[in-house]
């Protein structure tokens, strides 16, 4: 990859070529010595020169990089922790990333495999006899070079000896790969953490998936510590090792020295799974494969502000309907300082903190607005219908009460004021990522129902419509599921003034209903061999397709717009348009969309603005001056890309341009809400930045309030505005509120 404009040209009296990647915490180059060697420099994120904790953790990470320089590592060749901008130059090893080679050429097998783990092992058992534990194995820290695989990046490993970082709030590593104990308590953190991630990174290897993999970083956490590993497309004779490195109990686990035992010992060839692909490994059937939950331990309620509510129906699961929401290159999730890739936005209408033209008293608050009458500063948490799995929710605000939903919660009713709740009506399913509160009418709130996992019969989600004032369920109506796959975003129902507009259960057309009573108005079906997902614009509804073999595939390409009469649910001419696209918002009654950067079949961020009228089907693209990798939002007519180290920049969408960048402290945020002249940005951790809408100027920013994981990409706004007060959602199902102009002090 090629340097880019305000890269360097030397760091350290070595002269830059190339830019490899770059990460939460850095940048990494290519460059040479002065007798022509080539050598990897990382370089530390200016933004993060000034933050002790950032310069502690790259002392350890040079220290650690020095302590095991050998023969499966990259050695330390010079660095200057000290500079005004930390760096460090390790050895150059040749050759791809292990995610690099799959994603290529696909899972290894045979002797290869065999080879991959023997070596990784070796590794392994060199960095933990000089006493370091790397806590951080993965595909992308693992490099196949000629002479064998190197592991690199010891950017969060420690010494065995040393007192742990740790960061209030955050939760670091890459839930795929980590283990139980770094999920649960990082101070306890030993080598043999290394061997749990290395049977995750050696069962990635052989089938392209992890053996906990989820569709969000909370669902993974919970699998992680609580359910039984997918090891059935695992060759045979590796399947037993592996399983014995997953095992929950650490004294459980071989050490490196037994792991390279066992593994010598397997044949060279490794043979193939058993002819039903499952085998005699520990295995999960596969509705739980689809559908797994999410942290281990739930975080504490107050009994007082948590009564119970009615529990809702329960439905089943369908594997095929769970695959198709989930859009993985589009939607990425990862963590903390380990992460790279792009996002995608939500856009609702209704929801949560976003402005998309209609009714703003969901986003934005008046210069002089007031705040709720008796308002006091609040925290609570909302438990769904499974306790052991916390989400996240959106809300919505309606005057001073706010309907939320996400997760195990269908929908809740809250007081603006004081946080204390009217009803709570509940999921007994597990949580879909990335779907929350479908929105809320006056009289009505919309959210949605998963299936229960043991539930005999029944749909997999449903819609239900809730009655503002009691919580009475209204009515329930099966959902349908492929709107990630056109859209990018999981959101196969929309409220559009008081109708609600619906994917019918069998995936092939729109249903509306009257969004209290029910009572359908029309069904329109999807033009045919497509599939399409209901996108607001305003007071106005769209529908976005694409064709049955590009959604299949996950690979939308080319997209087709119609716009869909609300009274009758005729479609209009068809408005072609370049994919794939992310819905964001609306900008003088035209719709705003984001082009998808792909590299391959995977996301590398947004590189173009395609704006639509739907009136006159006109459709004007504007390219951006880069490719932005993050998660968009959209305010008041202006794009927002949030960057996974907290650099927010604001774009105009009419040209592409960008109107002001300003690094803020909130990593992995989400946003924008627009209110009380501020713009807020919200990470699941709680923590708030507060900018100027002008400028970018931060106003303030907080502490965080939840344990949660940094560095999510995609994820919808987590801010709701009511007057001066601002609400937050966190991880663990959280929420709080504070006055904006007295924000909870930071530090």
């Amino acid at each position: 990859m090629s340097l880019r404009g305000g890269d360097p040209a030397e760091i350290g009296g070595y002269p830059l070529e190339a830019r490899l990647g770059s990460g939460g915490m850095g940048t990494v180059f290519l460059a040479r010595t002065s007798s022509g060697r080539p050598v990897a420099i990382k370089l530390i994120h200016q933004q993060f020169a000034g933050d002790d904790e950032f310069r502690i953790r790259f002392r350890q990470e040079v220290a650690a990089a020095r302590r095991v320089s050998g023969a499966f590592t990259a050695a330390v060749v010079d660095a200057a922790p000290e500079a005004e901008q930390p760096w460090m130059a390790t050895t150059y090893i040749e050759g791809p990333t292990l995610a690099q080679h799959i994603a290529a050429k696909g899972p290894l097998n045979g002797a290869e495999l065999r080879s991959l783990a023997i070596g990784l092992a070796e590794a392994l058992r060199d960095i933990h006899r000089v006493g370091v534990v790397h806590r951080d194995l993965k595909p992308s820290n693992v490099v196949l070079s000629p002479e064998g695989p190197r592991v690199i990046d010891f950017g969060i490993s420690r010494a065995v000896d040393q007192e742990t970082l740790t960061m209030t709030g955050r939760v670091i590593g890459t839930p795929p790969f980590m283990s139980p104990e770094q999920l649960q308590a990082p101070r306890g953190v030993g080598p043999r953490s290394d061997v749990f991630s290395l049977g995750t990174l050696l069962v990635y290897a052989a089938t392209g998936r992890g053996p906990f993999d989820a569709d969000s970083p909370y669902l993974t956490a919970y699998q992680v510590v609580h359910e039984e590993p997918s090891l059935g497309a695992v060759p045979a004779a590796l399947r037993a090792v592996v399983g014995s490195c997953l095992a929950k109990e650490v004294e459980e686990r071989p050490s490196t020295d037994e792991l390279l035992v066992l593994l010598r010992d397997l044949p060279a060839d490794l043979g193939g799974t058993d002819a039903d692909g499952v085998g005699a490994g520990h295995t999960r059937d596969e509705i739980t494969q689809q559908h797994v939950a999410v942290r281990a331990t739930p975080a504490p309620t107050d009994p007082a502000t948590d009564p119970a509510g009615p529990d809702s129906g329960s439905t089943v699961t369908s594997v095929r309907r769970g695959l198709r929401r989930r859009w993985r290159p589009v939607l990425t999730a990862a963590v903390a300082v380990a992460a790279i890739g792009g996002g995608a936005a939500v856009l609702r209408a209704g929801s949560a903190g976003e402005n998309s033209g209609g009714d703003k008293r969901n986003t934005v608050a008046a210069p002089g607005a007031a705040l709720p009458d008796g308002f006091a500063p609040w925290h609570r948490i909302v438990r769904g219908g499974r306790e052991d799995i916390p989400d996240e929710l959106r809300c919505v605000a309606h005057d001073e009460a706010l309907f939320c939903g996400g997760g195990g919660v269908v929908a809740t009713r809250i007081s603006a004021s004081d946080g204390s709740r009217a009803w709570t009506v509940k999921s007994p399913g597990i949580p879909v990522q990335g779907e929350h509160l479908v929105g809320a009418t006056d009289d009505t709130v919309l959210g949605y129902r998963n299936a229960a996992q043991d539930s005999p019969q029944g749909p997999p989600s449903e819609v239900v419509a809730v009655d503002a004032d009691s919580g009475r369920e209204l009515w329930s109506v099966p959902s349908g599921a492929q709107s990630a796959a056109v859209t990018g975003r999981t959101q196969d129902a929309v409220v559009v003034g008081s109708t609600v507009v619906t994917v019918n259960a069998s995936d092939s057309g729109f249903e509306a209903r009257d969004a209290h009573s029910g009572t359908v108005t029309w069904r329109t079906p999807f033009p045919a061999g497509t599939q399409c997902a209901p996108v607001p614009v305003g007071a106005r509804l769209l529908a976005m397709c694409a064709t049955d073999t590009e959604a299949d595939a996950l690979e939308v390409r080319h997209l087709t717009l119609y716009t869909v009469a609300l009274a009758s649910g005729t479609l209009g001419a068809p408005i072609a348009v370049d994919g794939p696209a992310v819905p964001m918002g609306v900008s003088n009654g035209r719709l705003v969309l984001l082009q998808v950067h792909m590299e391959g079949t995977a996301s590398a961020g947004y590189d173009r603005v395609a704006l639509v009228h739907p009136a006159s089907r006109k459709v004007t693209y504007s390219a951006l001056a880069k490719t932005y990798e993050g998660t968009p939002g959209m305010a008041d007519g202006t794009l927002y890309m949030s960057g996974q180290t907290g650099l927010v920049t604001a774009l105009d969408p009419a040209t592409g341009r960008a109107k002001w960048s300003r690094q803020t402290s909130v990593e992995g945020a989400s946003g924008p809400v627009a209110g009380a002249g501020a713009l807020y940005f919200s990470s699941a951790t709680g923590r708030v930045v507060a900018l100027s809408p002008d400028d970018g100027t931060p106003l303030w920013a907080t502490d965080p309030q939840a344990d949660g994981l940094t560095g999510e990409q995609g994820a919808s706004p987590r801010v709701t505005v009511v007057g001066r007060a601002v609400i937050v959602a966190a991880a663990q199902n959280t929420l709080f509120a504070f006055d904006t102009r007295k924000p909870p002090k930071a530090g």
